[in-house]
């Protein structure tokens, strides 16, 4: 499964070790989806995992995820564990919010038809006129 959006939020690194005696890590994010009614999604990278996909607060990603949830004393808990996570491409306006040069199609608004003040009306919007009826306006 796969899930885009902003990380807003870095929680501190977690470790240990197991009962097993290996060193274990763990990093923990929270990301705020781009939809209509943006969700908050906390997921984290467990072991080598952490280190290799450092992320920051600001970053846009699409995260890689499987779901996984266990039962533990009566209740259950679901988590979410990355394991891949893209970066979005950096945007190229320097960090100002505007493109560094003209993009066609991409964030712009097509241009406005021109109309052609050349061209003779089809027709009369206000309904017929007498040939010979005179305009009473002053200019």
């Amino acid at each position: 499964m796969e899930v885009s959006g902003k990380i807003i939020a870095v929680l501190p690194p977690q470790g240990g070790v197991s009962k097993a005696g290996r060193q274990w890590k763990k990093a923990e994010y929270v990301l705020e989806t781009h939809d209509a009614y943006p969700r908050k999604v906390k997921f984290d990278f467990f072991g080598d995992r952490a280190d290799q996909y450092p992320l920051a607060i600001g970053d846009e990603v699409t995260i890689s995820f499987d779901i996984e949830s266990r039962e533990f004393n009566g209740r259950w808990y679901t988590d979410i564990h990355g394991w891949k996570a893209d970066k979005a491409a950096a945007p190229a306006d320097g960090g100002f919010g505007q493109p560094a040069g003209p993009q066609p199609g991409f964030g712009q608004p097509a241009a406005p038809a021109q109309p052609d003040f050349g061209a003779a009306p089809a027709a009369d919007p206000f309904g017929p006129a007498a040939a010979n009826e005179k305009d009473d306006l002053p200019f």
